[in-house]
C-alpha cells in the first residue's frame, strides 16, 4: 500500500492535485487506513499514472470523469473511449506541429544571428525599411 506522498513521488503529481482527483471521484474505490488516511495499491497507482497522462493530453476534469465512467462500464465502451482518445490525439498532433514550427523558426533565427555576428552575412531586418537599416549601420 502507498500513501498519498508515495503516490505523488512515483507519479510526479502534487499532493493537492491527488487529493482533488480523489475528492472529484477520479480515483474510484479509495481505501483508508486505520487513521482514515487514503492508501493506494498497485492498481490505484497504475490508474493515477493514467490520469496524469490524460491530464497531459489536456483532458478536462469532466472529460476524465467521462473516460473513467466508460472504463468502469467495461469492454463494450472501448469504441467510445477510442473516439475520445483519437480526438485528443488529433489536437495534440496539431499542437505539436505548431510547436515544431516555432522551434524551427528559433533555430533559423539563431543561425541567422550567428551568421551576422561571424560576418558571414549582412544584417537585415524585416521590421526596418532598407533605407533606415542603411542609416542605422553608418
Amino acid at each position: 500500500m502507498y500513501t498519498m506522498k508515495q503516490i505523488g513521488d512515483r507519479t510526479g503529481i502534487p499532493y493537492e492535485t491527488l487529493k482533488f482527483y480523489c475528492n472529484q471521484g477520479l480515483v474510484p474505490y479509495v481505501k483508508r487506513d486505520k487513521n482514515n488516511r487514503r492508501v493506494f495499491d498497485d492498481h490505484d497507482l497504475a490508474w493515477i499514472k493514467s490520469l496524469v497522462c490524460l491530464k497531459n493530453c489536456e483532458m478536462s476534469i469532466a472529460e476524465m470523469k467521462e473516460y473513467l465512467e466508460l472504463c468502469m462500464a467495461g469492454k463494450s465502451t472501448i469504441p467510445q473511449r477510442k473516439i475520445m482518445l483519437e480526438h485528443k490525439q488529433s489536437l495534440l498532433k496539431e499542437k505539436l506541429a505548431s510547436l515544431q514550427e516555432a522551434i524551427a523558426y528559433i533555430d533559423w533565427k539563431q543561425q541567422f544571428y550567428d551568421n551576422v555576428q561571424s560576418g558571414k552575412i549582412e544584417y537585415y531586418s524585416n521590421l526596418v525599411p532598407p533605407d533606415e537599416a542603411h542609416k542605422a549601420t553608418i
